[in-house]
């Protein structure tokens, strides 16, 4: 069983406890996510099952989109409504404020990983120095943030919808919102509703019961090749495929054979049979328009990734 299903996440449950119920359920060998949700948070959490786990990498660089709901007058240790309070203000700010809040933090800026994340910092994850009362200095990190957009303020709690890069904190928004409002600030609530070409509608839920799950996850589980919907795909002959994953590195003579799109250096491009299997991912090494002038065994793809044969 290989693909990719994508799953509406529960809140209370780890991403971890997510690919391993994904895997009992789908009987699975191997599994995992492309991007981490807290137990907080609910909503898109693709995971890749069989060979898809060798596209995880390439999935996670996407942009995401939540929607979250920030507790004002609420500081914790966490950053979020799950952790230690900290610190309690019944400063009321009004609406241009907390706009103005958080339209600053839009744009690329420089955020500080929250301690208790499990980014590494010599190797160890953060949360395990923060467990042990340690709080180690970690570098501001640049982000990105496309779009935040208010949805509703009802004090003390504030909805937004947000787009950003990968490697985003939403509840470190939350709280350098509440520093720059003076009266602190946690999320409260989380939900993704977009992981780079994956949304709400392709989501399963995660039923308790297997036997009830299996059919849903099935039904939209993704086909290998449409989760790369920016890489150029290149048809090749069975016997082409074959090579490929014998290990045969693209040259002019193969690529000739098809119709291509104009490709730059560095663009990925997807080899897939007629039927639609993927066979391998590469990065091109010179552009497509180069192709016609070298000699047949040069070679203009890098392999990145090969899939061993779906249907025997």
């Amino acid at each position: 069983m290989n693909g990719i299903v994508v799953i509406d996440k529960p809140a209370g449950l780890t991403s971890h406890d997510v690919v391993s119920r994904v895997k009992k359920i789908l009987g699975a060998k191997k599994a995992g996510h492309t991007g981490t949700l807290d137990p907080l948070a609910t909503g898109v959490l693709p995971v890749c099952v069989g060979e898809a786990t060798k596209l995880a990498p390439f999935l996670t660089a996407d942009r995401k989109r939540y929607r979250a709901t920030l507790l004002l007058g609420v500081e914790t240790d966490t950053q979020d409504i799950q952790g230690r309070e900290t610190g309690r203000s019944d400063l009321v700010p009004s609406e241009e404020e907390i706009r103005t809040a958080l339209q600053s933090l839009t744009g690329r800026i420089q955020q500080v990983p929250p301690a208790f994340s499990a980014l590494k910092h010599k190797g160890r994850p953060l949360y395990k120095y923060a467990r042990a009362g340690e709080f180690p200095d970690v570098a501001a990190r640049e982000v990105e943030i496309f779009a935040l957009d208010v949805m509703s303020i009802a004090h003390p709690h504030v909805t937004f919808e947000i787009s950003c890069s990968k490697g985003t904190y939403i509840r470190t928004v939350c709280a350098d919102a509440g520093r720059a409002l003076g009266c602190g600030a946690c999320l409260s609530g989380l939900r993704r509703l977009q992981s780079g070409c994956f949304t709400e509608d392709m989501a399963a839920p995660l039923e308790e019961d297997a036997a009830a799950a299996r059919p849903a996850l099935l039904e939209k589980m993704l086909p290998m090749a449409q989760a790369l919907p920016f890489a150029a795909a290149v048809e090749v002959s069975e016997p082409a495929a074959g090579r490929l994953r014998a290990g045969f590195q693209p040259d002019a003579e193969m690529m000739r054979g098809n119709v291509l799109p104009f490709l730059a250096a560095g663009d990925m491009i997807k080899f897939i049979t007629p039927e639609g299997e993927l066979v391998a991912l590469a990065e091109m090494q010179m552009p497509s328009g180069d192709i016609a002038k070298l000699n047949g065994k040069t070679r203009i793809a890098r392999m990145l990734r090969v899939f061993n044969r779906l249907h025997p």
